[in-house]
């Protein structure tokens, strides 16, 4: 898939006026609808990019390809089909969850591509190792895989309310919609590419200022994991901490992340 193809594909939009983008990456078990309370507080100052990664209920399940998508790389390989097909020569980026982490390996690529990267949820390695807190045990992850593969609902009813964390019932509700639309086969097969990536080895290469925001509490990215991330990557980092519990800011506590999104913007 390439160029127009590729955008119509993936749905891609870019809303607003301004003459600097600012690319929404939505993470697993969601779309872009993620960002639909948080992408009008940048629409006037900003022509956001949004997009939904391959694997996403929002796209026709034909497009992925289980040969191709095997690891992170291919899904960097849309994001910068997609800024190329665009004419973006520059651009901030914000990535939530596994999407923070394609576009750390697209900066690494095509450095000049980016001025900024905004991290949300991000971990380069799920699983522990030695010294390293990831936050799951192997056997815990292959209990994750088993019950998605008996019984997709019941694990999504499960999942989304740990997911959201914060007592937000409509957040809840809407990642379990998006989770509901992906193709059980797609989700399982992602969720072990996710969880077999180790990107430790490769942040030292990443040149571009980084800002990770981290919540309080997140069942999926233990905090030691921002730290590990502000001290490995390669350039100037900081960390915001957002004062809710969840992996997903964004549905669950959207204007205060607009408000810490602004700031990393800002700096």
């Amino acid at each position: 898939m390439v160029n127009n193809a590729l955008l119509e594909a993936l749905n891609v939009r870019v809303l607003g006026t301004g003459d600097r983008f600012l690319v929404l990456a939505h993470g697993f078990g969601t779309d872009q609808s993620a960002w639909q309370l948080v992408y009008p507080s940048f629409t006037p100052y900003y022509r956001v990019i949004l997009y939904d990664l391959v694997c996403a209920g929002s796209v026709n399940p034909d497009f992925f390809d289980f040969s191709r998508y095997t690891t992170l790389d291919a899904f960097v390989d849309d994001l910068i089909s997609i800024l190329d097909s665009l004419h973006v020569h520059r651009c901030a980026f914000v990535g939530h969850s596994v999407s923070a982490m394609v576009g750390i390996l697209a900066s690494i690529r095509r450095p000049e591509l980016f001025s900024k990267l905004i991290l949300i949820g991000a971990s380069p390695r799920f699983l522990n190792d030695g010294d390293y807190h990831g936050g799951f045990e192997q056997n815990e992850i292959d209990r994750v895989f088993a019950a998605m593969k008996a019984n997709y609902q019941s694990w999504v009813n499960g999942f989304a309310p740990l997911a959201v964390g914060a007592d937000v019932p409509a957040a809840v509700q809407e990642f379990s919609r998006t989770l509901f639309n992906m193709r059980p086969d797609i989700s399982l097969f992602v969720s072990k590419v996710i969880f077999s990536s180790d990107l430790r080895g490769v942040l030292g290469l990443v040149k571009v200022p980084c800002c990770i925001i981290q919540t309080a509490q997140d069942v999926s990215v233990p905090t030691s994991v921002a730290i590990y991330l502000r001290d490995h990557l390669g350039g100037r980092n900081t960390i915001e901490m957002l004062d809710t519990e969840g992996h997903l800011p964004h549905l669950s506590a959207p204007q205060l992340l607009v408000r810490k999104l602004r700031r990393a913007l800002s700096r």
